[in-house]
């Protein structure tokens, strides 16, 4: 069955209604609720399920699938109101809003004492993420990178060799030059301007810059490095070698790939066996080329714990199943996403054959952190309707990255303000 990205719940308890587990004796009569948005993990979610009830056979398991459109507004509303999930999926954008008003636990009782659970077996990436004031918040369940796919098909027919390490932005727009036929519909290259952790955030890096000061008070939009990556944007858009801005809004961009319309897109690794399923052997993937810097933005999912969760205890256990070393293998074995124990890798680059998985574990070396401040969620809105309104009408993208570069840090300031 082909991966799309759909969404259903596994059950009928929505995320306010499903409340936290039960206050019985031993097992028998609790329950844990779980809550994510990606039905794609769900084979990897019912494995580490299912280890977990050979221990607790007594425990029911609920979980929920909400589009994630809808995912952070009804777990906020849920958790707000003291109900919600006891565990769920928390990403880097939202990961502030958690933890630092109290509203997830604090994880590092529970590894104090569980010689089980060591940071260490999990890449350096994820555990900065989900660090508050040094201490884990979330457990690492999977990591994911940006990495050059392409359509082997393409190239050969144009006799064009395929993309490696040596590849710089040089390279893009001259191969992409070459790879664009205009009357069979294909582009070069997709320039994303509607994904930044795809697209223009690993620009800027790569020219040398960054997207918010390690102080979270400067950004990197008004800087020469972010004028430098919008100007290469810019350039392929006009070129014709990527598609432009309302291409890119109308079209599903991964739809444009699979239908052999895009020569080369970044993307995520999670995108992989999608891609893979749909293509076959005519898919693999290259690391991102570089430029003044070799970049690839590093982000990734842990699992969180609802503060008022009814029994801690047990939905740890649940939770240590979850991103064990055996719920990584779960996880390495469906192909979905690199696992975040490092010691699943190999298993997880035979998943998919023929496709150089390897670019995304190497990218974990080099790779540059998604870009992580108390209020994130604030600042990128008003990016992504600034950066976008630019393209669309013309105006001077440095002019725009001056104003959102202003603007994002009275944003930063504000925030630091209310700490």
């Amino acid at each position: 069955m082909k991966r799309w990205v759909k969404w259903m719940s596994l059950s009928f308890i929505v995320l306010g209604a499903a409340g936290c587990s039960n206050e019985d004796e031993g097992s028998a009569g609790k329950s844990i609720s779980l809550a994510l948005w990606d039905e794609n993990a769900s084979e990897a979610v019912d494995g580490g399920i299912a280890a977990f009830k050979e221990k607790h056979p007594d425990v029911e398991v609920n979980v929920t699938y909400s589009p994630f459109s809808q995912y952070w507004t009804t777990l906020r509303t849920s958790i707000g109101g003291g109900a919600g999930p006891d565990l769920f999926w928390m990403n880097a954008v939202n990961f502030y809003q958690y933890a630092e008003p109290g509203l997830i636990k604090n994880l590092e009782p529970f590894l104090e004492s569980d010689p089980d659970f060591e940071k260490s077996d999990y890449y350096e990436s994820m555990i900065e993420l989900y660090s508050f004031e040094d201490d884990l918040y979330g457990a690492p369940y999977f990591v994911d990178a940006i990495g050059l796919y392409y359509n082997k098909e393409i190239f050969d027919q144009a006799g064009v060799a395929y993309p490696d390490e040596t590849w710089t932005w040089a390279d893009i727009e001259r191969v992409g030059e070459e790879l664009t036929n205009p009357e069979e519909g294909i582009y070069g290259y997709l320039a994303p301007v509607v994904h930044n952790q795809s697209g223009y955030y690993n620009y800027i890096h790569q020219a040398g810059g960054e997207i918010v000061s390690e102080d979270q008070l400067r950004s990197g939009f008004h800087t020469d490095a972010a004028k430098e990556a919008f100007s290469f944007i810019e350039r392929l858009i006009d070129k014709g070698i990527s598609p432009g801005i309302k291409s890119q809004i109308q079209n599903d961009n991964n739809q444009l790939f699979m239908s052999n319309q895009l020569a080369m897109m970044p993307a995520i690794s999670v995108m992989g066996v999608t891609y893979y399923e749909e293509l076959g052997d005519k898919v693999d993937v290259a690391p991102l080329p570089s430029h003044k810097e070799e970049a690839s933005i590093l982000h990734g999912i842990s699992w969180a714990m609802n503060q008022e969760v009814d029994d801690p205890d047990l939905a740890w256990e649940l939770m240590k199943e979850l991103t064990s070393a055996q719920g990584n293998e779960i996880i390495a074995e469906t192909g979905f996403s690199t696992p975040a124990a490092r010691s699943a890798a190999d298993l997880w680059l035979d998943s998919l054959p023929g496709m150089n998985l390897q670019v995304f574990i190497d990218a974990q070396e080099f790779g540059a952190a998604y870009p992580l401040s108390r209020n994130t969620a604030e600042w990128q809105r008003m990016e992504t309707t600034e950066i976008q309104g630019a393209f669309l009408s013309g105006e001077p993208i440095e002019d725009v990255l001056d104003r959102v570069g202003a603007e994002m840090e009275r944003i930063l300031s504000q925030g630091q303000d209310e700490q």
